[in-house]
């Protein structure tokens, strides 16, 4: 079992409980991922793709969690910030594929 921060003693353990948390971020991305692939689905206008307010809002919600959880907000603006500069990457190139497919069926 993967001690809690605190109660680390070793780099092993340390790394140990970094590497179980990797496991699960990359879960919880996978679950964010598809949420990514639905809005491409859903929308139906390109345009919609990338939205200013939209991406304030979910960065200002997340300082506002990160706050209450202790999280640095020197970590949590520019990885969320990275996080969803990718997902829009993402949702555009699903967004053309499901589009593409359309055409071509």
């Amino acid at each position: 079992m993967t001690p809690k921060p605190e109660n680390c003693q070793t780099m092993s353990d340390v790394r140990a409980g970094v590497d179980r948390l990797d496991r699960e971020l990359v879960r919880l991305l996978v679950i964010r991922q598809g949420y990514m692939d639905a809005a491409a689905r859903i929308k139906s206008d390109r345009s919609a793709v990338h939205d200013d307010a939209r991406i304030e809002e979910v960065v200002s919600r997340v300082l506002v969690s990160a706050q209450e959880q202790g999280l640095s907000p020197d970590i949590a603006e520019p990885v969320w910030r990275k996080l969803i500069e990718r997902c829009i990457a993402h949702e555009f190139d699903v967004w053309d594929a499901i589009r593409a497919k359309k055409k071509a069926g």
